[in-house]
């Protein structure tokens, strides 16, 4: 008897290995995927901007850093003594317009850096509706809790967000040749627009993607939303809002993702990588006794093995507070 329907993936290729160089942007599904990448020592710069929903803001940010765009000051506001930028989250924020000016900056230039020399860049859609803000109509990433009469909400149409991610691109691939695109559909739900909008949202961004990966062969769709709304057909795989995958939910994509995308040599390194960190996340029954102290000295013995490649600093950061709270 089967209580799921599975669906095969297309293999992803070239693979991803602790050789290539990672850009994960979009919604917040996108940082979960850049966290379990990062948390296995991949080399990854994930969310520079922070969490980004629509597909028009993760082009933007990414063409402004690498064309070395000025800029926008337009779209600088002050909320609660904090300077915030409408095309970023409000993970972005300084304490002066000069000082979000140049953290700005610093996180193009380290975007920039990325994208030329990325082996693959994984952009996750969120939604479809935008919000679009002043005479010109700028399309924003966040309304950081401005006065809705500020803002214009629309629904981008499918052959708009085609043509703006194709011409970005073309762009990226006169700087990175190499670099191979997977493009995926966030599995969280936007329910706030409401449960029809949401997924007529969600259609679009799927339309869209199909279309952008079927003319490019550097372009691939990596099916996250289908695996949540198919394979994880049940409320039990939501956390308690109902709306975000549960931490079981995620584990189940990103096993079906590795599969997919990671190469199959990794696959040793990855599981020892995982048995660090569940060592870690252990608690003793007691901390004082002869055989949690031989515990931590073999996991200590294993973090030095792995130091050498990898950096495991805040790996040794936790184990050294294990170790000072049983001395104590």
């Amino acid at each position: 008897m089967h209580w799921t329907l599975t669906f095969d993936i297309p293999e992803g290729n070239p693979k991803i290995h602790h050789g290539s160089s990672i850009l994960s942007i979009g919604s917040c599904f996108s940082t979960v995927i850049g966290e379990k990448l990062t948390e296995r020592k991949f080399t990854v710069l994930n969310n520079p901007f922070g969490t980004l929903f629509n597909p028009v803001s993760m082009i933007q940010v990414m063409e402004d850093a690498l064309l070395e765009m000025p800029i926008n000051t337009d779209m600088m506001l002050v909320r609660d003594g904090l300077y915030l930028h409408f095309g970023m989250h409000s993970d972005v924020a300084a304490y002066s317009q000069e000082s979000l000016s140049r953290l700005i900056r610093k996180k193009q230039q380290m975007t920039k850096k990325v994208l030329e020399t990325a082996s693959h860049i994984l952009v996750t859609f969120g939604t479809s509706w935008v919000y679009e803000f002043g005479y010109q109509g700028q399309i924003v990433a966040k309304c950081h809790k401005q006065p809705a009469g500020l803002f214009e909400k629309r629904l981008l149409e499918v052959e708009e967000i085609v043509k703006s991610f194709n011409a970005f691109l073309k762009i990226l691939q006169e700087f990175n040749s190499k670099v191979q695109v997977i493009l995926t559909v966030s599995p969280v739900r936007h329910t706030k627009d409401g449960i029809p909008e949401n997924h007529l949202s969600k259609a679009i961004l799927a339309v869209a993607s199909q279309k952008i990966a079927t003319s490019n062969a550097a372009v691939h769709y990596f099916p996250s939303y289908e695996i949540m709304m198919d394979e994880l057909r049940d409320y039990r795989y939501y956390k308690e809002d109902l709306i975000h995958p549960s931490s079981l939910a995620e584990d189940y994509i990103w096993e079906r993702f590795k599969k997919t995308w990671i190469e199959p040599k990794a696959f040793p390194l990855i599981q020892e990588l995982e048995g660090i960190r569940r060592d870690l996340a252990h608690r003793p029954f007691n901390p004082d006794s002869p055989a949690h102290q031989k515990f931590l000295d073999n996991l200590q013995r294993k973090i030095e093995r792995y130091s050498k490649d990898f950096d495991f600093s805040k790996e040794i950061d936790l184990l050294r507070k294990q170790q000072n709270n049983r001395r104590r």
